[in-house]
């Protein structure tokens, strides 16, 4: 798991670095279908960590949620709190 989460963090320092790529191609005055390609790029990556996330979270916190691998904060909840928790997640996510 903490090999996952230093990947995870990995993706999120290069979304930031594409983040700031963004910030310089406004400044610089780039061409704005340029900056909306990478934008694009950078919706991309969000979504592939969040993917990414949420297939940990039913891995590990819904399915196997007394496992050694679940967050703290599954351990107290029922099945039906976990699956209500992840419909609401996932309604959040897919907007």
């Amino acid at each position: 798991m903490d090999d996952g989460r230093a990947k995870l963090k990995n993706r999120l320092k290069r979304i930031a670095g594409q983040i700031a790529g963004l910030q310089k191609m406004v400044e610089d005055d780039r061409y704005c279908v340029d900056i909306l390609t990478q934008l694009a790029a950078v919706r991309s990556a969000l979504d592939a960590v969040g993917v990414q996330l949420l297939t940990d979270h039913m891995e590990h916190c819904v399915a196997d949620h007394q496992g050694p691998h679940s967050h703290a904060e599954t351990k107290f909840k029922t099945q039906k709190e976990l699956v209500d928790e992840m419909r609401l997640t996932l309604s959040r996510f897919l907007k």
